[in-house]
């Protein structure tokens, strides 16, 4: 069975496992109500894109 010429150093060891650290997501916040959604989407409250009515949204 293969066996590793040398001992996995700390720092390599850590960087390893801080790739798969979990990011929190990002959110844009919308000028005219202010409520918050996922950047480069169509606001899912009000349906607006880019400052465009996208979407129709009924309540």
């Amino acid at each position: 069975m293969a066996n590793p010429k040398r001992k996995q150093s700390k720092r390599r060891s850590a960087n390893r496992r801080a790739a798969n650290k979990f990011v929190a997501p990002e959110f844009a916040k919308d000028p005219v109500d202010g409520s918050t959604f996922r950047p480069h989407r169509v606001n899912p409250k009000n349906g607006m894109y880019r400052g465009r009515q996208v979407v129709d949204v009924s309540v």
